[in-house]
């Protein structure tokens, strides 16, 4: 009987030990969306260093449509959801490429989502910050590469209303809320200003130059 009792004993611990496992795998954020090629601090600061500093064009003539995206990139998959599968955790999809399950954690926010409506595919230059920093003088087969560019960290998924907040504006008037993902913001920021040869205002540079200094 007490051999029996012991037994049970080890049997109630081992399952009250796993039951605080899964529940705490299931706080566990989903991995935050990683975009390829983000740069240490050191070549982030000297890509910065090398950006010139002009103040920006107009908007004149600018239009999302000269951006052409999203573009087909395998099979059925497009650019958003192929950016919503490398981003995501769990994901599955049906024979159209769309998500049909998965999870999305949103690094602007510290945001998990479950549904893909809740979730906006991010142009970390905005296409129209771009249009005033260089790219109005490209043609539209250059411009539709920008907008699907899935070498570089362009795209990124995150919450959609806080894409939606930040618009087209630069570092200078806007962040991402979570502040431990600034640093990186401004590291992805940088790369694709660099890689494109974009332009930056010295607003944008003094601000990411602050980041920077932070990381």
């Amino acid at each position: 009987m007490a051999e029996t009792r012991i037994k049970r004993r080890v049997l109630s611990v081992a399952l009250t030990l796993l039951a605080c496992a899964a529940t705490t795998m299931a706080l566990v954020p989903s991995a935050a969306a990683t975009p390829p090629n983000i740069p240490s601090k050191a070549t982030a600061q000297s890509e910065l260093n090398a950006l010139t500093v002009q103040a920006e064009g107009s908007l004149t003539g600018y239009s999302r449509d000269r951006f052409p995206h999203w573009i087909t990139i395998s099979g059925t998959c497009d650019t958003r959801e192929t950016v919503l599968k490398r981003d995501g955790t769990g994901v599955t999809v049906n024979s159209a490429c769309t998500a049909t399950a998965g999870s999305w954690y949103s690094p602007y926010d510290g945001a998990t989502w479950t549904a893909t409506s809740d979730v906006d595919i991010d142009h970390v230059v905005p296409l129209a910050e771009a249009w005033k920093s260089g790219a109005a003088s490209w043609t539209d087969s250059k411009r539709q590469s920008y907008a699907n560019d899935l070498t570089d960290p362009q795209l990124i998924a995150v919450t959609d209303n806080v894409n939606e907040s930040k618009g087209d504006r630069d570092p200078s008037v806007w962040l991402p809320p979570l502040t431990s993902y600034r640093c990186t913001y401004a590291e992805m920021w940088i790369k694709v200003k660099s890689v494109w040869g974009l332009t930056l205002q010295s607003t944008e540079k003094t601000a990411l130059q602050t980041m920077l200094n932070g990381c």
